[in-house]
């Protein structure tokens, strides 16, 4: 394994002729090319994210020396700048590596034997030329002149988008977008990135136009302003914002004065003219909501209405299908769990909610078995990995997530099952589901064709999802759908501190605590500074909590806080666990962040490719030999190499916030909640950190946090209008 490399802070500049590429990524732009230098008796090592740089070129690179622990000294570059060969013998070296389609060493050879050291000049101004070549033919020849125009013109493009001070990746987005005309519009437009490209927001835009010095009060500037309000509030959860609102967001964004709101509203103007949004009265208020968002709430809405009208054909007995469960389980369904089974098994969709040990599973075992009586084609289905393992483990039946049952293609960035080619089921029994957001949930329900029986399980009163919409509440609250709400805490359940406490806390009352040296589940350490409670988390989780319980103090063991921030944060939290739990070894470090082997992460981001998942925990176990700045990962028993790009979507996961738990349940967990982490505080926060506990909650708390919580009956209310419009919906069906 590397260890941490050595760099001087100096700027250094480096020219030379490449030998050859020893390992590249095109997809991150991580290259390492061996390059010849005049004065240097061994080639240079030249490393960093920049475009292809063929063999036999000359480039200038600008960064720093520094020496590796493993590869030794080598040169870290922040910019290269591909220059022409300096020599025929490099000339005739860059036309046959490859970088022309059609010309190998052959080719190469008699062309720069016919033109000599003009080569350069014919091929950019008269490639039409190339045809006085012996043996390359007219044909051959328009097409390397035409390859070398293209390929030339994408070099230079993406010299001048990172003169704008885009990163490669971005810069690449632009390109696929705009081709040869990319530089064009970033030097005249750059406001249609903010707009036409993914990953490119108003603030990059904006610094772009500030260079080319278009005016504080242009029309598109105005435009892509307003576009960022409505995204920053889609990220935030809502589908929809009342334009008074929109437009001071606005001008506080721009950093206009009032007396221009009407530039703002021409611009709303132009953007609906547009598509990009869409605006709709509402109660003597004017909603305005990016266009795709609203398309596919208004999508969902019909899709769920479809599904809730559809007609049942009955099988056989319900009352005699429940009989025969209880007697092959051996025990009887209480009145609220039989009656929950009966209404799901005669209606075309349904939601079963309620918080832990309310007997949600033993619904869905039930259902399940009713169905496969009836050879009905059953599907199960959680947004992420760890809760499909669940609800296999719980189910007896294969459960897979949402992407994979929908076929996520990651070349096209698209769902291959889909509304021309929906799923072949007759029951779709969907877990976790409030975790589920308006965008999976709208593709998801135009991949069920009529006819298939749709099932809802989850927990409302949890966090909602972490991308927009709020759709099992909505789906609840709208009324269309018939819904089990469980409240009866079983036997066997109420003997857990765990969810007795966890229904104490969703009714806003204080946590019942153990007598001192009583046996139990669930325990609360009070502690007030921030400081004092990671030093006591660091106890718990090293030696507290395996010693007296026998956990495994890195696999069994989560420590969940409220935010990212603070000395309670997990920043701080995972720098300080990671150095007590796994303190040894060089490791690579990236983005401000070291990975050693052995260390516990998590994926931040969908990786289709690799098959990994936003909220994926998985461990460290070595480095690819090919590429220094790589990790290998074992995510669920299954090795996965992450290179250089990858790392960045990957974070240490001794501890993590409550949002990213969601859906996972861990052995043992422990939970800083302080007043520090006063933005965050809400009922429904605790209750969702509270309910990721299996066996065992330590709570280390400020008392008078918890009664923030405990009094903050918010519920991460999110603006929406998916219950309206199923609603609406779901009538003007049953009056068609």
């Amino acid at each position: 394994m590397a260890s941490p490399s050595s760099a001087s802070s100096d700027e250094h500049t480096l020219e030379g002729t490449v030998l050859r590429t020893t390992f590249e990524n095109d997809a991150t732009g991580f290259r390492v090319l061996k390059v010849e230098v005049e004065g240097k008796a061994e080639p240079v090592p030249v490393i960093g994210v920049f475009p292809k740089a063929t063999p036999g070129s000359r480039i200038r690179a600008s960064g720093g020396y520094e020496t590796d622990g493993r590869h030794g000294p080598q040169f870290r570059a922040r910019v290269v700048t591909e220059l022409s060969p300096a020599t025929l013998v490099g000339l005739e070296r860059y036309l046959g590596s490859g970088v022309i389609p059609g010309v190998g060493a052959k080719y190469a050879s008699k062309i720069v034997t016919h033109f000599g050291d003009k080569t350069f000049k014919i091929l950019d101004e008269s490639p039409e030329r190339l045809a006085e070549v012996v043996g390359l033919g007219k044909r051959r020849a328009e097409t390397v002149g035409q390859a070398w125009t293209e390929q030339r013109a994408m070099r230079d493009t993406m010299v001048v988008l990172q003169s704008y001070g885009l990163s490669f990746r971005l810069a690449q987005r632009v390109i696929k977008r705009y081709g040869n005309l990319a530089g064009n519009v970033v030097a005249s437009h750059p406001y249609r990135l903010a707009i036409e490209v993914s990953g490119v927001g108003f603030k990059t835009a904006d610094r772009i136009a500030q260079q080319s010095g278009i005016a504080l009060d242009s029309p598109e500037r105005a435009q892509a302003g307003l576009l960022q309000v409505l995204r920053d509030d889609l990220d935030a959860g809502h589908t929809y914002l009342a334009q008074p609102v929109a437009l001071e967001r606005g001008l506080g964004l721009l950093d206009l004065s009032s007396d221009k709101v009407d530039l703002l509203e021409r611009a709303m103007h132009a953007l609906l003219a547009a598509g990009l949004i869409d605006r709709a009265p509402r109660d003597g208020e004017v909603l305005v909501a990016l266009a795709h968002a609203s398309g596919a709430e208004e999508r969902l809405a019909k899709h769920l209405a479809r599904i809730a009208s559809q007609n049942v054909t009955q099988r056989g007995s319900i009352e005699q299908a429940i009989a025969t469960f209880e007697k092959e389980r051996g025990f009887a369904l209480a009145d609220e769990q039989r009656s929950a089974v009966a209404m799901a098994a005669r209606a075309p969709a349904a939601v079963i909610t309620g918080g832990p040990g309310v007997g949600k599973t033993t619904i869905v075992r039930a259902l399940l078995a009713l169905f496969a009586r009836a050879k009905l084609r059953i599907g199960l289905a959680a947004p992420t990995g760890r809760a499909a393992k669940r609800m296999s483990e719980a189910t007896g039946h294969e459960a897979t997530t949402l992407h994979r049952l929908l076929e996520f293609d990651p070349r096209t960035g698209a769902f291959t099952r889909n509304q021309g080619n929906p799923l072949e089921l007759d029951v779709l029994v969907v877990d976790e589901s409030s975790m589920v957001d308006l965008l999976l949930a709208e593709s998801l329900l135009s991949a069920l064709k009529s006819g298939t029986r749709l099932f809802l399980v989850g927990d409302v009163d949890q966090l909602p999802s972490v991308g927009p919409g709020a759709v099992l509440r909505d789906v609840i609250d709208s009324r269309v759908m018939p819904c089990a709400r469980l409240g009866t805490i079983f036997r066997q359940a109420r003997e857990s501190l765990i969810v007795t406490n966890a229904h104490r806390i969703n009714r806003g009352e204080l946590p019942q605590l153990p007598a001192p040296g009583e046996a139990a589940d669930f325990f609360m350490v009070e502690r007030t500074e921030a400081d004092h409670a990671r030093a006591t988390i660091l106890e718990l989780v090293s030696n507290r909590i395996p010693n007296r319980f026998g956990y495994d103090c890195v696999r069994d063991i989560q420590v969940l806080t409220p935010m990212n921030r603070g000395a309670a944060g997990t920043v701080a939290l995972n720098e300080a666990l990671q150095a007590e739990l796994n303190p040894r070894g060089g490791g690579i470090e990236r983005g401000g962040r070291t990975f050693r082997v052995g260390d516990k992460v998590m994926q931040l981001r969908n990786d289709y490719e690799r098959g990994v998942y936003n909220g994926d925990v998985g461990f460290v176990v070595g480095v690819p030999l090919q590429d220094e700045s790589g990790l290998t990962v074992n995510f669920d028993d299954r090795a996965v190499d992450l290179d250089r790009r990858a790392i960045e979507d990957l974070s240490l996961a001794y501890a993590c916030t409550v949002h990213k738990a969601q859906g996972s349940e861990y052995p043992a967990v422990v939970i800083p909640f302080l007043t520090s982490h006063y933005m965050m505080l809400s009922r429904n926060l605790l209750y969702t950190a509270v309910t990721r506990g299996k066996k065992l909650v330590v709570l280390v708390c400020d008392p008078r946090a918890l009664k923030i919580a405990l009094a903050e009956d918010r519920r991460d209310e999110r603006r929406t209008r998916l219950a309206e419009r199923l609603t609406n919906a779901f009538h003007e069906r049953h009056l068609a």
